[in-house]
């Protein structure tokens, strides 16, 4: 939490919310500013870090910058969705890591932007549920409704948040690559299914190798 005075009950309060890249995110950040301006307060959509001023919180969502600490100095809380039951599974793209790993029940944190990633404080804590059938835009869906039902809930607390320390020893999910989405052709669809349902069909489209030719693969429900 960064040193600013600003009340927390003194409205309107000035909100941002921070998508530094064309994520998947965008159009949930819009039903986001739109709905905190309902409630009262002012909410403004920030695409780079050089747009947020002085405030009392500023979102974060999907975002692939690190921000520097007198950026984050200007709002009295800088907040971040992370889908893994913290300290476990830091790092990048933890939905989708789940998700190979057979989960379907998927923790989900809203945290304080720490300068160590995905370290800091934990506010509330809430769960993606998933039956197992979902493909990418299914389960992005969720995990974008879940985003903006936890910010609203966030700024709806009667008092200021506090956050709980993260405890226990942390892992640290890699970054995902277009590679990551290679099927093998020796495996099953059953087995490779949870792979099928995380590739993006334009972005990073599942593909295999065969005798020197590679062939992408797009999944959708009939």
């Amino acid at each position: 939490m960064s040193g600013t005075n600003i009340d927390w009950w003194e409205r309107p309060r000035v909100i941002f919310i921070v998508v530094d890249n064309d994520s998947w995110i965008l159009p949930y950040a819009d039903t986001l500013v739109e709905e905190i301006n309902k409630r009262g307060d002012k909410a403004k959509l920030c695409r780079n870090h050089h747009e947020i001023q002085k405030g009392v919180v500023a979102f974060y969502m999907g975002c692939v910058k690190v921000t520097p600490r007198e950026i984050l100095d200007k709002n009295r809380y800088n907040v971040v969705v992370h889908e893994s039951d913290l300290p476990i599974g830091r790092g990048f793209s933890p939905l989708i890591w789940q998700i190979l790993e057979g989960k379907n029940i998927i923790p989900v944190c809203l945290i304080e932007a720490d300068d160590d990633v995905d370290a800091g404080c934990i506010y509330m804590k809430r769960e993606i549920k998933l039956q197992g059938h979902e493909l990418n835009h299914e389960i992005r869906h969720k995990q974008g409704q879940l985003t903006v039902e936890m910010c609203l809930d966030f700024l709806e607390n009667s008092n200021p948040p506090v956050g709980i320390a993260q405890q226990g020893e942390p892992s640290i999910y890699c970054k995902r690559t277009p590679e990551d989405s290679k099927l093998d052709i020796n495996k099953s669809i059953a087995e490779q299914f949870n792979l099928l349902r995380v590739v993006d069909n334009d972005r990073y489209p599942a593909f295999f190798e065969k005798d020197g030719c590679r062939y992408t693969l797009k999944i959708e429900k009939a």
